[in-house]
């Protein structure tokens, strides 16, 4: 989200920030930085992405054809058309799903192993359950999703993931995907943050084309900074210093 110095003759107000801002769009690969798209903020929170994915999938398959793809997007972008474009094209996901009423009574055995787990030892508990879901009406077809049945001592903490990972061989590795493949996405949180450090936030411009030539201004400090980290400072203190 960028917001703050937002420039009046296009601000749009977003209910979830409750504020006037604009809702960029990223899209990283590690630390690496493919996508830094301006958007208005009166759109879904995936308006533009599938497009956007398209464009970047097939420049990567152009020059590494046989590489393997995850996306990785919180729950505003679980939706039937971005889910059905990745199935289409051979694109495997894992994407957030907000939990509902449904979801949360799949995981009630899962809920009470970890409460009583999470009393037992005083300290947070996880218990995962691996099933297939389907929506009453949204989705076109039944989907795997994993169920993270979380209590800590503030209580339950249900979450859900959607995925097209099929299941290993090895056995139950609905834990790994969502701790090791899922929560990774955090990382590339901890990015957007940084674009912000870049000024990426100064949206204060009276054109969309100027406020978005403005956070391609801020892109190209973070790659600058990024690349010396990664480049120059690998072995150093500064390796991970911020902008």
């Amino acid at each position: 989200m960028a917001e703050g110095r937002v420039s009046p003759r296009s601000r749009f107000y977003h209910g979830h920030y409750e504020t006037y801002c604009y809702l960029p769009l990223y899209v990283f690969c590690g630390r690496h930085l493919l996508l830094a798209r301006q958007r208005r903020a009166d759109v879904a929170g995936s308006d533009g992405a599938i497009e956007e994915l398209a464009r970047i999938i097939a420049q990567i398959r152009r020059a590494w054809p046989r590489v393997r793809i995850i996306p990785r997007g919180d729950s505003g972008f679980c939706n039937e058309p971005m889910m059905c474009w990745c199935e289409a094209n051979h694109v495997d996901y894992v994407f957030g799903l907000a939990r509902n009423s449904r979801l949360e009574a799949a995981l009630v055995t899962q809920l009470a192993q970890a409460k009583a787990l999470c009393l037992a030892s005083g300290k947070p508990a996880r218990v995962f359950r691996d099933f297939w879901y389907c929506t009453l009406s949204s989705w076109s077809r039944t989907r795997r999703v994993v169920g993270k049945a979380e209590h800590t001592l503030d209580g339950a903490n249900p979450r859900f993931i959607v995925t097209s990972l099929k299941r290993t061989r090895a056995g139950d590795d609905a834990r790994a995907l969502y701790e090791n493949l899922y929560c990774a996405r955090g990382e590339a949180e901890n990015r957007i943050g940084e674009q912000f450090e870049t000024f990426a936030d100064r949206a204060s411009s009276a054109t969309m084309a100027a406020n978005q030539l403005r956070i391609w201004f801020s892109a190209m400090a973070y790659v600058l900074v990024d690349t010396l980290r990664r480049v120059g400072l690998p072995h150093t203190q500064f390796a991970d210093a911020a902008a």
